[in-house]
């Protein structure tokens, strides 16, 4: 991609942001569990950058997506993945289809605030027996009279001890799985919600996220978000802005893994010598950078693709299983040239090294993203007849 010099200021602004807002406080926020989500998204919103690639109408700054990924970039500096996993949540995943599809209304109601931050939104798909399984989900939304009564629960949802509202999706018929799906917008404080205790995760520990129950619930059927049954297809084109947030907001976060490690191996001696002048693991980190800056390569011409109005779900399928298999790659070889430290809780390599894990699981594991590709390669086996 080529960088202009309003891209330049949006990565100098959430630098910035990040700097003085975020990771001086990233390792109590950690041990707490949580972090002043209200709090920093509102400051998120004032600078715009919940809203970078949102409609001007209603408050965004109506720019193309590559700002987006600049963005989400520059937001894996953040020194752990809760923070950066709940912000693109907000801005990646709860709002995409809201933001192309919703009447001008239900934006004005949810989108407008969801860009300034004063609403916090969660996305509301996984269920215990329908992780990756998009189309295997159980919750419903029946009519009746001008609502949706919702019943089911949804599972794993980032953001939802705190947040405003949640985009839902539910079977809103008993048509075929694929079409019988649709959008709707949730009240968070609607009778009828409850939430579980907070999750106690393996990584990603300042993010907030819970199960989340719904007995009859009821909401207006206005809430929904463009045509009855077209919410399969909407949340489909949602996860490839998620994919695409996703691996961009790895890229520095595993850079900076190897930058810590290097100074790390320069420091730690061994035999009289430092470790870092052990030709296997300078060629090694050598090794994990390069990789690096292919999953740069791929993410950016994948988003130039998406700006250019192309379908870019197997190169966005690719860039996930890539970011999430790199995650893990880089994280471990890092990790073991830390030693004894690098099995602390508090290393920062640890931490990535529980963060990251997240990346091949969630918003469709790894084995899914190699379906996706086989499929758009035309090489998956037919199926058997009888």
């Amino acid at each position: 991609m080529i960088f202009t010099q309003e891209h330049e200021e949006i990565r100098r602004t959430v630098r910035n942001f990040v700097d003085k807002e975020i990771n001086p406080h990233v390792d109590q926020w950690e041990k707490d569990g949580r972090f002043p989500i209200h709090d920093i998204f509102k400051k998120a919103g004032e600078l715009g950058l919940l809203g970078i690639s949102k409609p001007e109408k209603f408050g965004g700054m109506g720019l193309d997506y590559s700002y987006s990924i600049v963005a989400a970039e520059e937001l894996g500096t953040i020194h752990c993945g809760g923070i950066p996993m709940s912000i693109g949540v907000q801005t990646d995943m709860c709002t995409p289809a809201l933001a192309r599809f919703g009447s001008d209304e239900l934006r004005e109601e949810f989108l407008r605030p969801a860009i300034t931050g004063e609403m916090v939104g969660c996305i509301g798909v996984s269920e215990v027996g329908a992780g990756s399984d998009v189309a295997g989900l159980k919750t419903t939304a029946r009519k009746d009279g001008d609502d949706y009564v919702i019943n089911g629960s949804k599972m794993w949802i980032t953001n939802s001890p705190s947040a405003d509202f949640m985009c839902l999706l539910a079977n809103t018929s008993d048509d075929k799985p694929h079409v019988n799906k649709s959008l709707i917008m949730v009240p968070m404080n609607t009778p009828g919600i409850s939430l579980s205790p907070h999750l106690d995760k393996l990584g990603m520990r300042s993010s907030e996220t819970a199960q989340v129950f719904f007995d009859d619930v009821r909401v207006p059927q206005r809430y929904r978000i463009g045509a009855e049954g077209a919410g399969f297809m909407m949340q489909m084109l949602q996860f490839q802005e998620e994919r695409l947030y996703g691996s961009a907001n790895m890229i520095k976060g595993l850079e900076h893994c190897v930058d810590v490690t290097i100074e790390y191996c320069k420091e730690r001696k061994t035999f009289g010598n430092a470790l870092i002048d052990n030709q296997v693991i300078h060629f090694r980190l050598a090794e994990l950078m390069t990789e690096i800056e292919a999953l740069r390569a791929l993410v950016y011409r994948a988003t130039e693709l998406y700006v250019s109005g192309k379908d870019v779900t197997r190169l966005a399928s690719m860039a996930k299983l890539k970011a999430g298999r790199l995650g893990r790659e880089v994280t471990d070889a890092c990790l073991q040239y830390w030693g004894g430290q690098g099995f602390m809780w508090d290393n920062p390599v640890s931490r990535a090294y529980r963060d990251t894990r997240l990346v091949s699981i969630g918003g469709g594991a790894d084995e899914i993203m190699l379906g996706i590709i086989c499929k758009l390669m035309g090489i998956l086996p037919g199926k058997k007849k009888g």
